[in-house]
């Protein structure tokens, strides 16, 4: 038999794969929305270089199927080896349906995942196993179902990006990563503007007779199942091309450079921009949202931060008093809503600790979160700069070298620390606090005699806490004051903890019980803390870094926002309550006024005590951007958009105004062009300075 015919299934699924990216090219090209003309070359880059670029990235995504027709034999049915084989995977299943499986220790729908998956691919392979004489037809038809799989990738993919093109003109970018991210949302979405049914009907219709053609070029590999050495010439000739287009496709991509944006954006292969959108994890603020005239921008942005020297992006903090350079201790609390607190009206008593300490702390009433992941929220107390478009800057490759909390402090001879219970490669924590001059301490440092409890996430909260007593009675020890940030982990899926630490079971993986245990380690900290001789010299800051949910009937649900914020230090820091609208970003540059640091401020972030300080807070996804002032949400999204909410009140019963949580959010009547414009100019000049790295430390 001709070698070259065991080919065909990878041959077929490319050609079909160019043919449909031709059609597609051509739809997008007459579309109203490309209103370009375009040159003889401009046509020949799109239709030439796009299309070998197409060729590539369809190499690299047929990995898929080189791996299933590799494992496509009959000795692996033969005796012994199949029957040893068919128990593995029993033996798989039935680890993963007993529960104590790591999918089932990360908890949520993984391991019902697994378990479909491995349930699925076992009973296949029982079939195979024992029903010989039917596995020729058996093998065909799963082969089929491979086929139409991909077929059916290859048209969706084109459908998504042609409606991609109908929404914004452009192939993926980061707003397509972000579908992924909020998927209930956008298949809602998707549900109530397109008439799904007839399109995936008309879908499955076309890709099923399509398939019927692919299969029958194709099915000779499973009716003349390739011997070793012709598996082996595949997989060479496989690689070569794997490797040639891994090389290949940056390449084609940096030809992508004619002065008509919509050339390059139909040469470009849209799987190769999503995996770059993906990767660098940024929007360009500039090509998606409103803007204003640059000086227009930062003069609106002087108004709502006195002193911000656009040239250099900086401003002169001054004390009339003294330095004071006590030990200072932030703690990040994992998915923690203000709702979860007694003052802001919850009645089941899961944060016993906390809402003592709060009567005791200055306690900020009225705090956002900048978004809803812990990466922002890091971001946020980190950087004091506003959420822009795209990923938080944590998980950027343009992260390092930035003006922190972390280089104030060390300007003033603190020591600088980011403690964190888990693997701190993890969101690529390691990398920003590292790349920021953080020393850090996580689950790599600890020795096995200190861990008592783990999971998925990294060591107990306890355990945190133990290591973060030894830590800072180390550095203590040096004379210098010491700055640590520790993001603990325990209140998070699978909510997993020891057991007989609080009145709700470890193995009950509740959500109250997360928090109720992470309020019990917090408490064990601050009992420990008391005893050492460094206490009284310390100032601790507790924040949440976002809610535990941000579903709401609105993009941007500001109850979904809301998370308790204080500063404690006895004798030192007054208890009060500070009742005024503020940011995540606040935390930090506040605590510096209660140090009275002088200091050259990059921050958007402000001291809330300065008589100059404006209410507001900024809140955001990863594509809509929010100011919430004057009891008015403002929104900018991309293609432009803005809306604007006016917020009233829904008061709850029993709960003090300072702490009531709950608005409907009512589109305003007549629009408030001064909140737009301020909106636009805190994310715009916040993108202009970190697209200009005017944002770094020097």
């Amino acid at each position: 038999m001709n070698f070259s015919k065991k080919l065909a299934p990878f041959y077929t699924l490319t050609i079909f794969y160019v043919v449909i990216s031709v059609i597609l090219r051509l739809v997008l090209l007459f579309h109203p929305i490309t209103q370009s003309s375009f040159s003889f070359l401009d046509t020949a880059k799109i239709f030439t270089l796009g299309l070998v670029s197409d060729v590539f990235v369809f190499i690299l995504a047929s990995g898929f199927l080189w791996l299933y027709l590799i494992f496509i034999s009959n000795g692996k049915y033969q005796k012994p080896y199949g029957y040893i084989h068919f128990g593995l995977l029993i033996g798989l299943l039935a680890y993963i349906y007993s529960g104590k499986s790591i999918l089932t220790e990360y908890g949520g729908a993984l391991p019902e995942i697994g378990l479909a998956f491995v349930g699925i691919k076992t009973f296949l392979f029982g079939l195979l196993l024992f029903l010989p004489r039917k596995r020729d037809k058996i093998r065909f038809w799963l082969f089929s179902f491979v086929m139409f799989l991909f077929v059916v990738l290859i048209l969706q993919n084109a459908i998504s990006e042609y409606f991609f093109w109908n929404e914004f003109g452009v192939k993926y970018n980061f707003i397509a990563v972000n579908y992924l991210v909020y998927t209930n949302e956008v298949i809602g979405n998707i549900m109530e503007s397109y008439p799904v049914v007839p399109i995936f009907s008309a879908l499955f219709l076309v890709a099923g007779t399509i398939t019927y053609f692919v299969v029958k070029k194709s099915k000779i590999y499973v009716q003349k199942i390739p011997s070793i050495f012709e598996k082996i010439k595949l997989t060479v000739i496989y690689f070569s091309l794997f490797g040639l287009a891994l090389w290949s496709i940056p390449n084609l991509a940096k030809t992508e450079n004619a002065t008509n944006v919509f050339t390059n954006e139909l040469q470009a292969n849209g799987m190769y921009r999503f995996y770059l959108a993906f990767m660098n994890s940024e929007l360009d603020y500039f090509k998606f949202y409103k803007t204003l005239p640059e000086n227009e921008a930062y003069a609106l942005l002087d108004k709502q931060i006195p002193g911000l020297q656009k040239l250099s992006s900086t401003r002169t903090i001054q004390s009339d008093s003294t330095e004071v350079h006590k030990n200072v201790v932030l703690i990040t609390i994992e998915s923690y809503s203000a709702d979860f607190m007694k003052m802001y009206g919850n009645d089941q008593n899961i944060t016993p600790f906390l809402d003592d300490l709060a009567t005791k702390s200055l306690l900020f009433t009225n705090f956002y979160a900048s978004g809803n992941r812990t990466v922002r929220g890091l971001e946020a107390v980190t950087l004091c700069l506003p959420p822009t478009a795209g990923e938080s800057v944590v998980k950027r490759k343009d992260n390092k070298n930035k003006f922190t909390t972390g280089s104030v402090f060390k300007s003033k001879g603190y020591q600088v620390k980011y403690l964190y219970g888990g693997d701190a490669f993890f969101d690529n924590m390691e990398d920003f606090f590292s790349g920021n001059g953080y020393d850090i301490v996580d689950k790599k440092t600890f020795k096995p005699e200190e861990i008592t409890f783990s999971n998925v996430w990294g060591v107990c909260d306890e355990d945190m806490v133990n290591k973060a007593i030894k830590t800072m009675n180390a550095e203590a020890q040096t004379g210098k004051p010491f700055f640590n940030h520790w993001m603990t982990v325990s209140n998070h899926r699978p909510f997993t903890y020891p057991n007989g630490k609080i009145d709700i079971p470890g193995d009950a993986k509740s959500r109250e019980g997360g928090v109720k245990y992470t309020d019990y380690a917090i408490k064990k900290f601050f009992a420990m803390a008391q005893k050492q001789p460094w206490f009284k010299n310390t100032v601790f800051v507790i924040v949440s870094d976002h809610c535990a949910s941000s579903a709401g009937k609105t993009e941007l649900p500001v109850d979904k926002y809301r998370i308790p914020a204080m500063i404690y230090s006895p004798g030192f820091v007054e208890p009060q309550h500070f009742t005024q609208v503020m940011s995540q970003i606040d935390i930090m540059p506040t605590l510096f006024g209660l140090l009275h640091f002088d200091y050259q401020s990059k921050f958007f972030g402000q001291d809330v005590f300065n008589p100059g300080y404006q209410p507001r807070a900024l809140i955001a996804t990863y594509q809509d951007l929010g100011l919430l002032k004057d009891n008015v949400l403002t929104i900018i999204s991309p293609k432009q958009q803005v809306k604007q909410f006016g917020l009233v009140l829904q008061p709850k019963a029993g709960v003090e105004s300072d702490f009531q949580l709950y608005y409907d959010q009512k589109p305003l009547t007549k629009e408030r062009p001064d909140l737009i414009n301020e909106t636009i100019s805190y994310y715009q000049t916040a993108s202009d300075i970190l697209k200009k790295k005017k944002y770094q430390s020097k």
